[in-house]
């Protein structure tokens, strides 16, 4: 066959495909043409799970009668004029695709009216406006999706599925913008009515009350980027990442670089195969972040990827660090050391340290201790391997990595580009604790490592680093490969179970969980402790009833 042009019918159906995958696709591309006009009420209608009708109806500042033609045609915006619009991008729409679209591939209606003036509406293949009777605002009617694209609505999954998809489309909208309302209803039912609130409320109205209850708050503000949002804590995880929602500049996205920071600031604190539920809201300027990456605006690029993910690691990083019983001046005891049958005289409840004071030991594996709150019970061997993990990590981050000097240099075979990138960061490479030389086109000489790294491990590690460098320009292959060493060790030297422990011993491990970050779960990612208060053993007594 000779090459030939294309029908601009078809042309229009094949970029169709890449913009509007699915129903809720054009769910998420009405929306946010809605938010970017300013509405405050928006309230959408699906049928069929949105493959037989799509209405989106909202309270912007609508569109001028004599765009109306233009709006249905492709790459036609008001969001951006010229190159340097599209390098600071605010707005959630701009590429000027989404409706031609949509009306390439459904039986499309819009109707719109600004303020002082007179409702029009066009239809999408038509292309004719012509008055109606409307409310200021914008109304999207789509019906029929794929309707001329048999191939495509046969790919389409069951009402139910599709409509879940949308469904989450809706959540990750209202997510994004708290102060406006979003009204949902499928097949004529109530699905969800989200009135304008706080943050917070919509968090917890969407993402259920009992998470908030525990959620860890973030807040950081750097120089050029600012974070905020809520995570949960260790001991509320998931078995998957379906309760993680990030926002860049107010766009909900899905980033490596953003999940590899999470996964890096809960690396010893949760299970692994597990994942925290989180929210997070980050800010920089415009100029920082590429959001033209694809036609469906979910994927982003970071101009300076390295610093977002340390900034995002060190931020969840500070904020799990409060994970611990209690912070602050070591509390007051009296006496300071109590044995089997002498008694405390506590100053005052407002003196009482967070974890309390020891009363027993529970089959040698758990300290029962009272606070001000009532019953404290602690896994001794999972909160002392916790204390000795984050006091040898502490005493290991004070400094560099200093290769140790190996008996025998050994040679690693590497790619040209690998051995270009020793020669071009050897200084850096050393401060990771690796000394390395390039010999040949494609070889390396090892001459120092790790201390604690087996030799026969070094060739592994050693290209898994270049590698990282060469794809992410950053790598902490040493760094897990350390602390995965540093846990191992705190497990095998931590208390062991059936050790009988004296008041005095369970009350200085007690305090130490008190001043150690992250006390509240082991390096595996296991509760350290649990309280029981007064009111949960009243209920259980049934006492006062």
């Amino acid at each position: 066959m000779r090459i030939h042009r294309l029908p601009s019918s078809l042309a229009s159906q094949i970029a169709a495909g890449e913009v509007i995958e699915r129903p809720a696709s054009v769910v998420k591309e009405l929306v946010e043409n809605s938010l970017d006009a300013g509405a405050r009420h928006i309230e959408i209608r699906v049928e069929k799970g949105g493959v037989k009708r799509i209405q989106v109806r909202d309270d912007g500042h609508g569109i001028h009668p004599e765009d109306l033609p233009l709006a249905l045609s492709r790459y036609a915006t008001s969001k951006i004029s010229t190159l340097e619009d599209l390098a600071s991008v605010r707005s959630l729409g701009f590429r000027g695709e989404a409706l031609p679209s949509i009306v390439a591939v459904s039986d499309l209606r819009l109707i719109s009216r600004q303020d002082g003036g007179h409702a029009w509406c066009i239809d999408g293949q038509d292309g004719k406006p012509y008055p109606v009777s409307h409310p200021p605002g914008t109304c999207v009617e789509v019906r029929d999706l794929f309707y001329n694209m048999p191939p495509r609505r046969r790919f389409l999954r069951r009402e139910r599925t599709e409509f879940l998809h949308l469904e989450a489309t809706v959540r990750r909208l209202a997510l994004s913008r708290h102060d406006v309302a979003f009204v949902l209803h499928h097949n004529g039912r109530l699905v969800h009515r989200f009135p304008a609130e706080s943050r917070e409320k919509r968090i917890a109205r969407l993402l259920g009350h009992a998470l908030m209850e525990q959620a860890i708050r973030v807040e950081r503000q750097g120089e050029t980027m600012g974070l905020a949002g809520w995570i949960s804590p260790p001991v509320y995880s998931r078995s998957q990442r379906d309760m993680q929602y990030f926002f860049v500049n107010g766009r909900a996205v899905r980033d490596k670089t953003l999940h590899h920071a999470v996964r890096h600031a809960y690396r010893d604190v949760l299970f692994r195969g597990r994942h925290p539920a989180l929210v997070l809201y980050l800010e920089l300027p415009p100029q920082e972040v590429d959001m033209n990456a694809h036609p469906s605006k979910l994927e982003v690029r970071f101009r300076k990827a390295d610093e977002v993910r340390r900034f995002v690691a060190e931020s969840l990083e500070e904020a799990l660090s409060g994970t611990s019983p209690g912070k602050g001046p070591p509390p007051r005891l009296a006496p300071e050391v109590r044995e089997p049958g002498d008694t405390y005289a506590l100053a005052s409840q407002a003196a009482m340290p967070p974890l309390g004071y020891a009363l027993a030991q529970l089959h040698g594996i758990y300290i029962l201790a009272e606070n001000a709150e009532g019953l404290v019970l602690v896994d001794m061997h999972a909160a002392h391997e916790r204390i000795i993990y984050e006091r040898m990590k502490a005493a290991w981050e004070r400094g560099e990595v200093a290769p140790k000097t190996l008996a025998v240099p050994v040679a690693v075979d590497v790619s040209e580009g690998e051995a270009q990138r020793v020669e071009e960061e050897a200084s850096r490479l050393r401060r990771l604790g690796l000394d390395l030389t390039r010999i040949g086109p494609e070889t390396v000489l090892v001459r120092g490592a790790p201390a604690w790294l087996e030799e026969e491990a070094v060739p592994h590690l050693v290209r898994d680093v270049l590698a990282d460098l060469i794809h992410a320009d950053h790598s902490s292959r040493i760094e897990e490969q350390w602390h995965a060493l540093l846990a191992s060790r705190a497990c095998r030297h931590a208390v062991r179970a059936r050790r009988h422990l004296s008041l005095g011993e369970m009350n200085a491990l007690l305090r130490e969980m008190e001043a150690t970050e992250r006390s509240s779960q082991c390096n595996h990612g296991r509760p350290t402790w649990t309280q029981v208060s007064l009111q949960d053993l009243d209920r259980f007594f049934r006492r006062g009833r």
